[in-house]
């Protein structure tokens, strides 16, 4: 177990997630390979009792609640709603309908908790009408590519929870900690699509501002979507329901909504929100399941114990630390799937982070926000390639039109981790 032969199963991972093989598979792969041919001591019905007990883990049984409210929305009449209401109060800004398209992300974010989801939902929704007003439609998948990574940001995103699980920190403080991130990533590019829109000659959608009372009635058609945030929130905070059981509420809420209050829901529909929603979990618990398993061999391995006594003895302190965590998680979130980067990563870099001093809470926004910009740039973006995809454009016509919004997002990065208050202003004060 020493030399370079307790790296050749990360590097056997790294490489086929740069094939394009399915992330589960890789990182099995790894183990197994681990455990079969270099740590032969270590019986391997030992990788089969970890995979058991890492799908029952229940603070992870949040994830299937939240990502099944998400797909609900769409559904019930709230996603509908809440577009309108993000077109009385922004619509009279140059670029109007895009930045319709950033503020619905922000204030469905908390909802979708996706930013895939949240992408291929303004994919349909938005981008036609944008192009029907006269908007690039490369500038429009561009627009609603950034604007749905904002979505891991605002609670309850999967991504907070991952985070929480992977190094038992508080589920809901990273929930606080999301809000102030998000924010700021909504306002820097909301700054860049007024900029752009301005020089391209993007119109509002409003000739004049909405009035108080038009916000107001927009408002109450909202209330139902508002009272799921402030419920959820409020039972967090006050103990009454975990993060399970708030996701369970929050899809009772739903179905209630779209069923009883909209009327906008058939019962026939659930059948294809369980298909969407199996989909996308199956794929999430794949990936936990099997990366659980990958840790089970860089704890062997002592691989984290490795890399912290590397980086401490570089001596780059606090500042250079992030720096570097930067540059790799951009780098591997350009190639991998984020919640796979985050599951190998994070039990990598965490130690050195505590060892520095470096916030908890901090760190994981630093590290969702990374792997979130990197889910937009080349060569594998996924969110990147999703929009293409849908929007029918190729990838240089979508970083041409894109490059001031992911200069936004690299400026919202700086500031987060330069500023921890940003992270960490909120979870302390709701201690």
């Amino acid at each position: 177990m020493s030399g370079i032969g307790i790296w050749l199963p990360l590097i056997l991972v790294m490489v086929l997630l740069a094939l394009r093989i399915p992330v589960s598979m890789a990182f099995l792969s790894g183990a197994v390979f681990y455990f079969g041919f270099i740590a032969t001591e270590m019986p391997l019905n030992m990788i089969l009792s970890k995979m058991v007990s890492a799908g029952m883990n229940m603070n992870l049984m949040a994830i299937p609640f939240f990502i099944t409210a998400g797909l609900l929305m769409n559904y019930t009449g709230i996603t509908s709603r809440m577009m309108k209401f993000a077109d009385l109060c922004v619509g009279h800004m140059w670029g109007g309908l895009a930045q319709v398209n950033v503020l619905l992300s922000t204030l469905m974010g908390g909802l979708c908790g996706s930013s895939n989801a949240d992408a291929a939902m303004q994919c349909k929704m938005l981008v036609p009408e944008m192009e029907q007003r006269g908007f690039n439609r490369a500038f429009s998948a561009a627009v609603t590519a950034s604007s749905a990574l904002i979505s891991p940001m605002i609670p309850p995103g999967v991504m907070l929870i991952l985070y929480a699980s992977i190094t038992e920190n508080s589920v809901l403080d990273m929930f606080m900690a999301g809000y102030l991130p998000g924010i700021l990533m909504c306002i820097v590019l909301m700054l860049a699509v007024a900029y752009v829109s301005h020089r391209d000659g993007y119109k509002p959608t409003r000739e004049k501002r909405a009035s108080l009372r038009e916000i107001f009635r927009g408002l109450i058609e909202c209330f139902w979507a508002i009272l799921m945030i402030i419920v959820l929130i409020v039972g967090l905070r006050s103990g009454i329901v975990t993060a399970t059981e708030g996701g369970a509420v929050l899809c009772i809420l739903c179905l209630f909504v779209g069923i009883v209050i909209y009327r906008e829901m058939h019962p026939r529909q659930l059948v294809m929100v369980a298909k969407e929603s199996f989909a996308s979990v199956a794929n999430i618990f794949g990936i936990i399941i099997s990366a659980t398993v990958f840790g089970l061999y860089l704890t062997y391995a002592q691989i984290p114990q490795q890399i912290t006594r590397m980086i401490l003895g570089m001596n780059v302190g606090r500042i250079g630390f992030l720096m570097v965590v930067n540059l790799i998680l951009l780098i591997m979130g350009m190639f991998v799937d984020s919640s796979a980067v985050l599951m190998i990563a994070v039990p990598l870099l965490y130690p050195v982070a505590m060892q520095l001093g470096i916030h908890p809470i901090h760190f994981g926004i630093v590290c969702i926000l990374n792997l979130s910009i990197g889910a937009l740039t080349p060569p594998f973006g996924a969110v990147m390639y999703q929009c293409c995809n849908l929007c029918k454009i190729e990838m240089p016509e979508f970083l041409k039109q894109g490059k001031e919004l992911i200069g936004a997002l690299f400026i919202s990065l700086l500031l987060v981790t330069f500023i921890p208050a940003i992270s960490t202003f909120l979870p302390t004060i709701f201690k």
